[in-house]
């Protein structure tokens, strides 16, 4: 029986037939954007606007369309009409907030969610984009309530809430998994798959990893020292697929170096994604970015592979049947946490996070030119200012409180973030000046940077990831205090493999009070950093040609399992 037309076609078919129906042009402007054929969705927007010049609706595909386009400007301007013509229209709102949020208008963006979510209190997805946008301003107004709100919708089994910002509740596993299953199930009923395949039986294994962070992104930093290792792996052949234009930079082209193609994949459907991954022959495909803004998880629906991996940029489950395997190591994902993964696991044995090793930290400004004082023992949070939540900065001001002459040395955030948080110090009985703000900065100046670091002061319930390898690499030892989910269990993952469990602490309390006997005891802390020093130099972390031994090695034994034979003898 041949399968049903898509929505897509459908609509495609409507306004074939009445192209003069501005309704079905509008709808299947929607339909296109969606299936990401930006060409096609902008084509159908423009025609909408043609048949109805200025109708808000038609507006506002445009818009997300010149938004998908990264023209976030024409985008915001475009979004705004719409909203003057349609003020209680919460969806538009909504995309107004989204487009603001690139266009670097982030307090304007606060009062799109907000009025968005105004318009549509009851609205689980509403509540959910503000709160997640106010974390990003730390803007704590309303945070519990909404924090309730979102927390409340998952466990109704509402399928609006977005996995990547629900990472930063105070959330179960169990609530984790619960809201990554009821977002993949929507996709999976809304996708088509692609007809089944298997692994190939000889012959060498085709590796495939998906990312928007082929370049100079976290990703990126952290994967291209272990494909330059696993180039020489006999018995696999490495193909990336780049879901992001090459930005130049020279982790990109080593990326390019490294790998046998790497696909640049940028800007196309899903469907044509999809395609591209099966005619490629991928026998297994690494996801590498799961639900995490830019990342596609309907090409992983439809199953271009035989085998589907979630590992390393998604720090939790997908809750998706189209990913077989999460890979991962014994401390972030522990036995006791399996249940709380629709992925069967796979674990390495180290950690499960590679880090670039050929990286040399560069000699930093002077303290001064940092914004330093000459002075004092300075703590360090280079997080996303996303997981600086009420819990995690009131136990940093209550470090600075038992350190005189301290400082905390924090990311700058977007908006007024940093003015927020000197207001909650002031607050809290703490002289505003001792944080600190770093701006963004070049990879090598920001790792130069640790150099004046004494010491790194861990999040939670969403850790240091990226930021906690920088930290060990450079030099600078990390405190954390591990909770029960993947996100919250990172950096101890490092430590743990370092051989640093004492800086893995049990509670809050402990937390504070090592960081504060640290901190007033320059001895004990020259002694931990010289033990980091000798640890990175001797455990297994950093050592990307022994990583890339126990990738390649648990790739072959994964594949021998679905059929794989190995390479053709002569």
């Amino acid at each position: 029986m041949p399968n049903a037309p898509s929505e897509r076609d459908q609509l495609r078919n409507a306004v074939t037939r009445q192209p003069a129906d501005f309704i079905a042009w509008v709808m299947l402007a929607d339909a296109e954007l969606g299936a990401g054929d930006i060409a096609a969705g902008e084509a159908a927007a423009q025609r909408a606007l043609r048949l109805r010049p200025d109708h808000p609706e038609a507006l506002a595909r445009l818009g997300r369309a010149r938004w998908m386009q990264n023209q976030h400007q024409q985008a915001a301007e475009l979004l705004q009409r719409a909203c003057q013509l349609a003020p209680q229209h919460p969806g538009m709102a909504l995309w107004l907030g989204h487009v603001l949020e690139d266009a670097n208008q982030p307090e304007a963006a606060a009062d799109a969610y907000r009025r968005a979510h105004q318009l549509a209190p009851d609205e689980a997805y509403m509540a959910a984009q503000r709160l997640n946008w106010q974390r990003r301003l730390c803007d704590w107004r309303e945070l519990d309530a909404l924090s309730r709100q979102v927390r409340s919708a998952v466990a109704q089994g509402n399928p609006a809430v977005e996995p990547f910002a629900f990472l930063s509740e105070d959330a179960s596993p169990a609530e984790q998994l619960a809201c990554a299953r009821q977002r993949a199930q929507v996709l999976a009923q809304s996708i088509p798959r692609l007809p089944a395949t298997t692994v190939r039986s000889h012959g060498l294994l085709r590796v495939g990893f998906l990312s928007n962070g082929f370049g100079a992104h976290p990703t990126g930093l952290l994967t291209v020292a272990l494909f330059e290792q696993l180039r020489a792996a006999p018995q696999l052949q490495l193909h990336l697929f780049a879901l992001n234009h090459d930005d130049g930079s020279g982790i990109r082209k080593r990326l390019h170096a490294a790998a046998h193609v790497l696909h640049d994949v940028s800007a196309q459907p899903h469907i044509a994604i999809a395609r591209h991954i099966r005619e490629a022959g991928i026998d297994v495909l690494f996801d590498l970015r799961g639900w995490g803004g830019g990342g596609t998880p309907e090409v992983l629906a439809m199953r271009p592979a035989p085998v589907q991996i979630n590992w390393l940029a998604y720090p939790g489950t997908s809750g998706a049947p189209w990913l077989d395997y999460v890979l991962a190591d014994d401390f972030v994902l522990p036995p006791m946490l399996e249940s709380a993964f629709s992925e069967k696991v796979l674990r390495l044995p180290r950690a499960f996070q590679p880090s670039d090793n050929t990286r040399v930290v560069d000699e930093a400004p002077s303290r001064r030119d940092c914004g330093l004082p000459a002075q004092g023992v300075v703590f360090c949070c280079f997080n996303n200012s996303y997981k600086l939540n009420p819990r995690s900065v009131s136990r940093l001001l209550d470090v600075l409180k038992g350190v005189p002459g301290s400082v905390l040395w924090l990311l700058s955030g977007p908006g007024k973030a940093d003015e927020r948080l000197r207001e909650v110090a002031r607050h809290n009985g703490v002289e505003p000046s001792r944080l600190v703000f770093m701006s963004k900065l070049p990879h090598p100046q920001y790792l130069a940077r640790y150099r004046h670091a004494d010491l790194f002061l861990d999040t939670h319930p969403y850790n240091a990831h990226t930021t906690a390898s920088d930290a060990l690499w450079a030099g600078c030892p990390v405190l954390t205090a591990p909770g029960d989910t993947f996100a919250a269990r990172v950096a101890g993952s490092l430590n743990h493999h370092l051989g640093l469990d004492d800086m893995n602490v049990a509670d809050d309390a402990t937390f504070i009070a090592t960081a504060i006997t640290l901190g007033n005891d320059p001895a004990a802390l020259q002694t931990l950093r010289q033990r980091l020093a000798d640890a990175r130099n001797r455990a297994g972390v950093f050592d990307m040609a022994g990583f890339a031994t126990d990738f390649a090695a648990l790739l072959q034994r994964l594949a021998r399992e679905h059929g794989w034979q190995g390479t053709d003898a002569g």
